[in-house]
């Protein structure tokens, strides 16, 4: 299995023939390659992404079938069942990166912000459920910075919401935390940009 240094750069890459929108034929399905992964597959990174339907991580990384351990939900929150696929990967297949990957705009964030400044009873407890995950960095950043606009302060929720959510898995789980410690994990937060279809890393990179 690749390091995490490495599956990182093969994101980063795989992002960047996106957004030129430069074709690869390497990553096209053939019936044989399928067949291959039957009985096993390999993954290089899991991703942690939200479930909107504009952020497809395989498309959004330029990666193809067997190549990515793709969990969503709907603002890439963190509950024990992310958790515990984050595990089933990272112990099983050997897989070094862990990417949470929120998007600009989410609705998931924007409906608890809308639900901090007008509280209602009308959600049901499932919805209400993610938006509890969701609220304590959101209030966090709105006490600590008062009187933000309201484009501001939508920018800077989605990303306290994916430092929120990897920060839980680097500390949310003793398998999860022996791994960083021990074997190499690696758990980065990173953005995609629906206007430009940029991916920009920029929590928990490596130094140097």
């Amino acid at each position: 299995m690749i390091s995490a240094r490495e599956a990182l750069e093969r994101l980063l890459e795989g992002n960047r023939r996106f957004v030129a929108d430069v074709g690869d034929d390497g990553i096209v399905m053939t019936k044989t390659l399928q067949s291959d992964m039957v009985a096993d597959q390999e993954p290089f990174a899991i991703i942690l992404g939200c479930s909107d339907s504009r952020v497809p991580a395989e498309i959004v990384f330029g990666q193809g079938l067997g190549d990515l351990f793709v969990i969503r939900v709907a603002g890439n929150v963190v509950a024990p069942s992310q958790i515990g696929s984050v595990e089933f990967a990272a112990a099983l297949f050997g897989t070094r990166l862990v990417v949470v990957l929120g998007h600009s705009t989410c609705g998931a964030v924007i409906g608890t912000l809308d639900e901090l400044e007008r509280p209602t009873d009308m959600r049901s407890p499932n919805l209400r459920s993610i938006v509890d995950r969701i609220r304590p960095s959101i209030e966090a950043l709105m006490e600590a910075n008062p009187g933000l606009d309201r484009a501001t302060l939508i920018d800077r929720a989605v990303r306290a919401n994916i430092r929120a959510s990897a920060n839980q898995l680097r500390h949310g789980s003793q398998i999860l935390e022996d791994l960083i410690e021990q074997s190499g994990l690696l758990v980065v937060g990173a953005e995609y940009s629906l206007e430009t279809g940029v991916v920009d890393f920029f929590d928990g990179l490596p130094q140097g």
